[in-house]
């Protein structure tokens, strides 16, 4: 091929990185769907939350452990996983996580111990560790960078429609029959998930992991790991999702032991933080892309538009406590953590700027594997300020403040330390990419 003549084969694949492949969004559909089913596993013990601490006797330090236990084994097997899919196809890997979810919800059907409940969560746990990150990395492969951050606001859709999608039927199963049966309905709606995906998965056609992981430049794990934009986006989803984790075990509870409500109208009450936070998402979806469509440095598009909400929402919940009369509590408690909700959209696109392709599974897996860690603290730092206050609303209030603290701290951290696009020139600064070492060693001198 003449160099006059025909277009490289690097230019002819830089310009086709640039389209969307044909079934880009039925694949982001089903990894939606995957991630409804995903936090609808994750919501339902919160949701039976009071039913359930009244069944086994529990106090409020077991129920905190109880919330805890799901991300005990959560975080090693997002980075034993996100490391095997940096070599196997996402396609299988996201099956067998949804094969395990189905099946570690069948066991509660029946009578069940807190312990045996406990197990559960924990292998449930396991299961949906490296979920968030192994659906990001598929969806990856589907779009180029310039055009990730809407992908990712709907994947991210799909916590929140889990929620919104799942509370008023789970509650209805819970006020109506059992909380048992609520885990069992999961289970099959696992196992349905599992057999579209079977019919529909496929991997993306933009990244051929096994060509990457031959031709393209490496980065120590080390740089990357203490790059100042990796910790940024660590510290600072570590706060969103201290907010998430009390949203998953904690807010029924304190809707219905806290502030009175009955079982039925708490379930109503649950989705609208997770409405809200659905609103959050698009919006910072759609002006994340727009920024970067009239060429706005991504350390504004998406680093200061993840990381500003935090601590805004942060305030916001500080007032939670201080306002008079249960609207404006509910309120507050829905407006601070739905905003934290753009910090999930801008950090995995951030992290895939500067990242090989062929070392962004594992990457990302890290990055949810250390920000989740708050998901075993905050629920038992929860349960046992409740259990040694004056009161079980003080004790809500204080677990609230202590919340809203640690969110403002993560997104000062957030706007200090996230800097994507000169990560990338400082991490790449003088690097060759392994093709062109490769051609230039048989290249004749």
């Amino acid at each position: 091929m003449s160099a006059q003549g025909t277009p490289s084969a690097a230019a002819r694949t830089a310009g086709a990185s640039k389209q969307t492949p044909r079934g880009a969004w039925t694949v982001t559909f089903l990894l939606f769907l995957f991630m409804v089913v995903n936090f609808a596993d994750k919501i339902v013990v919160g949701l039976a939350g009071v039913p359930i601490m009244t069944d086994l006797k529990l106090e409020p330090e077991q129920f905190g452990l109880l919330g805890s236990s799901f991300f005990f084994l959560f975080s090693i097997s997002a980075v034993v996983v996100g490391f095997i899919v940096n070599k196997v196809a996402t396609r299988w890997v996201l099956l067998t996580l949804a094969v395990i979810w189905a099946l570690a919800q069948f066991p509660m059907v029946g009578s069940v111990s807190f312990t045996t409940l406990l197990i559960c969560r924990i292998v449930l746990g396991a299961g949906e560790g490296p979920a968030a990150s192994v659906a990001t990395h598929a969806i990856y492969k589907w779009f180029p960078d310039e055009k990730r951050a809407l992908p990712t606001a709907l994947l991210l859709q799909g916590s929140a429609f889990g929620v919104i999608l799942a509370v008023p039927a789970l509650n209805w199963v819970i006020v109506n029959h059992s909380w048992h049966y609520a885990f069992g309905a999961l289970g099959v709606v696992g196992l349905i998930w599992v057999c579209a995906w079977l019919a529909l998965g496929k991997e993306g056609p933009l990244e051929d992991t096994r060509v990457l992981a031959a031709t393209e430049t490496k980065i120590p794990y080390i740089q990357l790991l203490t790059s100042r934009t990796f910790l940024g986006c660590v510290f600072a989803t570590f706060g969103a999702y201290w907010a998430l984790s009390l949203g998953l075990t904690w807010f029924t509870p304190f809707i219905v032991k806290g502030l009175g409500f009955s079982q039925s109208d708490a379930g109503f009450i649950s989705i609208l933080p997770w409405m809200f936070g659905a609103f959050i998402v698009i919006l910072t979806g759609w002006i994340s892309q727009v920024m970067m469509a009239r060429r706005s440095t991504t350390r504004v598009a998406r680093g200061v538009l993840g990381s500003v909400p935090l601590v805004i929402g942060g305030l916001v919940l500080a007032l939670m406590p201080h306002v008079p009369g249960v609207g404006l509590k509910i309120a507050m408690l829905v407006i601070g953590p739905g905003l934290c909700s753009s910090i999930y959209v801008v950090c995995p696109p951030m992290l895939g700027e500067f990242t090989p392709a062929s070392q962004r599974g594992a990457v990302l897996a890290i990055y949810g594997a250390l920000y989740t860690l708050s998901g075993i603290i905050a629920p038992m730092v929860m349960g046992s300020v409740i259990q040694r206050a004056g009161s079980m609303l003080d004790g809500y209030m204080t677990g609230f403040t202590i919340n809203a603290a640690v969110m403002v701290s993560s997104g000062v951290i957030g706007l200090l330390l996230l800097w994507p696009n000169t990560e990338k020139a400082r991490l790449t600064r003088g690097a060759a990419p392994r093709s062109a070492e490769l051609k230039g060693a048989v290249s004749p001198t």
